[in-house]
């Protein structure tokens, strides 16, 4: 296959790789909005907003892709759970990210007038830093799916024959882990 190829193919499964846009804007907006309540230079407040935006925007693309690939996933054994409290996360994230993003806006938009600023830039510092909670249980979730439970990891191809010969090349001490 051609590299340049390669490198524009749309990779399966889409939702790993379109949930880490979101997480890297949200962090780094959360970032920026927490600074910016104690120091509200170098438009920082204007960089949060736009970063929390660009996040809410990724959460909702991401959770599109996620409903796709939790429906190739249902089969699993003993996955329901942990695939209900990923969902539950994801969704929480979403709200988190919106009311995150437009107390960001309103921040950015009253930054002529200092005491209205600083209270909505500390409500943006508290709504970011409650967005990445959210972030960071639903990826949480979201690694024990992948990790614990195998959803989106297909063992017969990366071993090249069946599922019984892909178990055989894991070694003894990974095998437990699998069998949870």
């Amino acid at each position: 296959m051609n590299p340049l190829l390669a490198v524009l193919s749309i990779p399966d499964p889409l939702h790993p790789a379109l949930v880490h846009f979101p997480i890297v804007l949200l962090l780094l907006g959360a970032v920026a909005a927490v600074v910016s309540a104690f120091l509200p230079r170098w438009h920082l407040p204007l960089l949060a907003a736009i970063l929390s935006v660009l996040g809410v925007v990724g959460t909702f693309v991401a959770a599109a892709s996620g409903e796709e690939e939790g429906e190739r996933v249902e089969e699993l054994k003993n996955i329901e759970p942990v695939l209900e409290a990923h969902e539950t996360w994801a969704d929480r994230t979403e709200g988190a990210a919106v009311v995150f993003a437009l107390l960001a806006i309103g921040t950015a938009a009253t930054a002529r007038w200092r005491g209205v600023a600083r209270v909505l830039g500390a409500g943006t510092a508290v709504a970011a830093l409650a967005s990445v909670w959210c972030v960071a249980e639903t990826g949480h979730y979201g690694g024990l799916l992948v990790y614990r439970h195998g959803a989106g990891v297909n063992l017969t191809s990366a071993a090249g024959g069946t599922q019984a010969e892909a178990g055989a090349t894991i070694p003894e001490n990974r095998r437990r882990d699998r069998d949870d």
